[in-house]
């Protein structure tokens, strides 16, 4: 099994979603259990996602996940401003400056999964040959 709890994106993970269980306790009624919900399951499934693609040989779909994951958390946490779901600027931009930092570390885990990946060797059809014994 793969460890995953020292990981910054995960400790980042973590870090927004328990911002965000605390932020959601303020919402109005309203907000807390329409954007409020998708807000706190989303921050959920962002360190699942990082649980799940650190343990993968081949990151790249999963990683590719985490990324599109990201780039939502951001939609819904300025959808959050907008709404005026926040009680307070401060608790936005934390949120905010949190879920920028995951993307930007997605991305990066990403680019770097796809460089990491061994090449396939064409060896034109033919098998290569066994080194002399």
């Amino acid at each position: 099994m793969a460890y995953y709890e020292n990981l910054p994106i995960y400790k980042k993970a973590v870090d927004l979603a328990i911002h965000l269980e605390q932020a959601v306790r303020g919402f109005s009624r309203y907000h807390k259990y329409a954007i409020g919900a998708d807000l706190r399951s989303q921050a959920r499934n962002i360190a699942t996602l990082v649980i799940k693609a650190n343990s993968q040989r081949d990151k790249t779909a999963a990683l590719t996940e985490l990324r599109d994951l990201c780039e939502e958390m951001k939609f819904l946490i300025v959808l959050g401003k907008e709404v005026k779901a926040f009680t307070s600027f401060k608790q936005f931009q934390i949120a905010a400056t949190i879920a920028v930092d995951l993307s930007r570390q997605s991305e990066g885990w990403l680019g770097s999964s796809r460089k990491v990946q061994p090449p396939i060797k064409d060896f034109g059809g033919k098998r290569p040959e066994s080194p002399a014994k």
